[in-house]
C-alpha cells in the first residue's frame, strides 16, 4: 500500500513530488529545507531553518504513524562548510537519542537564502 503525504507547499505541486511517501513500513521523506510551511516564510536565522526542518520531519512522521525513533536514515546538505560547527548541537538535539545512520553534503541548495535541507528514511517493521 502507498500513501502520499503533502505539508500543502506549493513547491510539492509545481515540482511534481510528495513530502512523504509511506510505502509498507518505510516512510520516505523528501528533503526538507527551512521553511515555515504554514506562513511559507523562510527565516534569515540558520538555527530557525533547523529548528523549521526538524518541525516539519516530525509532523511529517507523526501524520504517517511513525514515531521518532523508526528514523534509520538521514542526509544533511548544508549550503556552506562553515555551518558544520554551528548545526551539530542542534543534530544532536533533535537526533541524538535516535542516532541514525548520516550523511553530510557541503553544496549550493535551490534558493540563496537556504542554508540547510534534510531528506529523512524511516522504517517500522
Amino acid at each position: 500500500m502507498r500513501r502520499l503525504i503533502s505539508t500543502g507547499s506549493p513547491f510539492e505541486a509545481t515540482m511534481g513530488y510528495s513530502r512523504a511517501v509511506v510505502q509498507g513500513d518505510w516512510c520516505f521523506l523528501s528533503g526538507v529545507t527551512g521553511y515555515d510551511y504554514a506562513a511559507m516564510t523562510l527565516p534569515n536565522v540558520f538555527e530557525d531553518q533547523v529548528n523549521n526542518c526538524f518541525k516539519t520531519i516530525f509532523e511529517v512522521l507523526r501524520e504517517a504513524d511513525f514515531p521518532k525513533d523508526s528514523i534509520c536514515k538521514v542526509q544533511y546538505i548544508l549550503a556552506d562548510r562553515g555551518l558544520v560547527q554551528t548545526v551539530a548541537p542542534l543534530l544532536g538535539r533533535h537526533l541524538g537519542e535516535v542516532r541514525p545512520a548520516a550523511t553530510m553534503i557541503i553544496a549550493g541548495l535551490i534558493e540563496p537564502q537556504m542554508l540547510i535541507e534534510i531528506d529523512v528514511t524511516a522504517f517500522k517493521g
